[in-house]
């Protein structure tokens, strides 16, 4: 069976040229020759600030670049026909396509309405600071640009629970709607948190409910993706995605890949999540990028035993999808915390070359940032992809006993030729770490495809070796014989990698 790969195929500062949906569809061979087997794709529905609009700050969610809203037709990424044409591609070469689902908020509502409301903390949402009170809200969607075309619902303060601006005051602040009160099921972040922009959905309101139900049906029939992406699960009702989610799935007939993006460091939280959300959905592992983060701070000290400890990859590995940076992770993001480039590699190495969790690849690892100066991590990503592709498959053996240096290897099975190798890291200073990959593989020879060590490893019969690697480096040993398709595809994919730097 092959390796499961996805691409978060998209950054934040991507240009707002709206050719995305046409740049990925003509790069649908090459992620399918990397072994990248679903992309994961940015919300298509427009947003707030029109063209400029990541697709974060939902607007119209009928709108997938179709009309002419927020004085733009295209979203950032296109049309709503490139969007759809873009996916049939990525059917036609086998990889499959998963849509970012935003339904926490709308934002850039087309007309105020006079709510009764009551002021809450910024710091505890359980802490009301005001009377109730009347205040205009930016809540009336109608959508004049659309005309009620596939749909003729306009929103009112109703399906909502709170705003962060009263208009007749121009005051900034976090307002809850009388008498609706914040969903309880939800992250214990300050107090309650429930609001976190916008006009957050009321997912007591079964108006609110029905018609998220009947856009996702629309959605489903229109765009045929495999799954989602869901946004910001940590600030709605936990248990609210089992009825959307388990019809998607009855119309579909068929289980569909959904992972949540649940931004806590707690992995108790994320177990959680999972156990009250009945299982259907996978979370990303926010604490395992954390340990990333601080081992890639840490000057070498941190401690490599430990590098899975506290990780849903370690609690719950059927469910974590792992990931090393993201959108959100990004410089100058919110949530900015970048792996500093010389543990990326290493860092890449843990998620794709193990046996456990659904490894992501970020975009701006893979092809750059280049309006923050950030160059693609190069060579060694895509050799990691390679490996991942034609030699990870078999059982797994760690050997992490040392707080430096730890290793782990696969044994490869019969149905992948010369499949199987060990790998080594170190955070700090060199050394070897002796491990055994399989008596399959007894008496071959092995070589570090990453290129970082010339030695050559012979196996004994056993298939056992001493595997050496160099101050703050990781090697990975495979069959030399294999090296001739790496090196083949690492030359193709370079030319390739080059063109598309130019272009993005």
């Amino acid at each position: 069976m092959e390796n499961i790969t996805l691409l978060q195929a998209f950054q934040w500062e991507l240009p707002a040229d709206h050719s995305h949906w046409r740049r990925l569809q003509q790069m649908a061979e090459e992620f399918a020759f990397l072994g990248i087997t679903g992309l994961w794709l940015p919300p298509a529905s427009k947003g707030a600030a029109g063209a400029q609009d990541v697709g974060y700050g939902t607007y119209d969610l009928y709108d997938l670049g179709e009309f002419d809203q927020k004085d733009t037709i295209p979203t950032k990424y296109g049309t709503k026909e490139e969007y759809i044409q873009m996916i049939e591609k990525m059917h036609e070469v086998g990889l499959k396509v998963y849509a970012d689902i935003v339904f926490n908020h709308f934002m850039g509502a087309d007309e105020t309405e006079d709510v009764p409301a009551i002021k809450y903390s910024w710091e505890n949402r359980e802490e009301a600071i005001s009377e109730e009170e009347v205040i205009s809200a930016w809540t009336k969607f109608t959508f004049p640009g659309r005309g009620g075309q596939y749909n003729d619902y306009q929103w009112h303060w109703q399906n909502f629970s709170g705003v962060d601006y009263d208009a007749r005051r121009k005051d900034h602040g976090i307002f809850n709607f009388a008498g609706k009160g914040w969903e309880k099921d939800v992250d214990s972040e300050n107090g309650n948190y429930d609001y976190l922009m916008g006009c957050d959905l009321d997912m007591e309101n079964p108006e609110t409910v029905a018609q998220l139900d009947c856009w996702g049906q629309w959605f489903m029939a229109q765009t045929k993706v495999d799954g989602f992406r869901l946004d910001a699960v940590k600030h709605i009702d936990f248990q609210y995605y089992i009825d959307w989610l388990l019809h998607r799935r009855e119309e579909k007939g068929a289980p569909m890949f959904v992972v949540g993006e649940y931004w806590a460091d707690e992995v108790e939280k994320l177990e959680h999540y999972l156990d009250t959300s009945g299982n259907l959905i996978f979370l990303f592992d926010v604490p395992l990028h954390f340990n990333f983060f601080e081992a890639s701070t840490s000057m070498g000290s941190f401690d490599m035993r430990r590098i899975f400890d506290q990780t849903l990859l370690s609690t719950r590995p059927d469910y974590a999808v792992t990931f090393v940076d993201n959108h959100d992770t990004q410089k100058g993001q919110s949530l900015e915390s970048w792996i500093e480039g010389w543990f990326k590699v290493h860092a890449y190495a843990l998620i794709l070359l193990r046996k456990e969790g659904v490894p992501t690849i970020f975009w701006g690892d893979l092809y750059g940032i280049p309006t923050q100066g950030v160059d693609p991590v190069g060579q060694e990503l895509l050799t990691l992809l390679l490996l991942r592709k034609h030699l990870a498959y078999g059982n797994q053996v760690d050997y992490f006993d040392h707080e430096d240096r730890i290793g782990w290897t696969r044994t490869g099975d019969f149905d992948h030729p010369l499949s199987g190798y060990a790998v080594v890291m170190t955070n700090a200073t060199g050394g070897s770490v002796a491990m055994t990959i399989s008596a399959l593989h007894g008496g071959k020879t092995f070589v570090d495809a990453m290129g970082n060590q010339q030695e050559k490893v012979i196996l004994d019969k056993d298939g056992g070796g001493v595997f050496p690697v160099a101050d703050g480096q990781i090697a990975v040993y495979v069959n030399e014989e294999i090296l001739p398709i790496i090196k083949k595809g690492q030359d193709f994919l370079k030319l390739l990698q080059e063109k598309h730097s130019e272009q993005h």
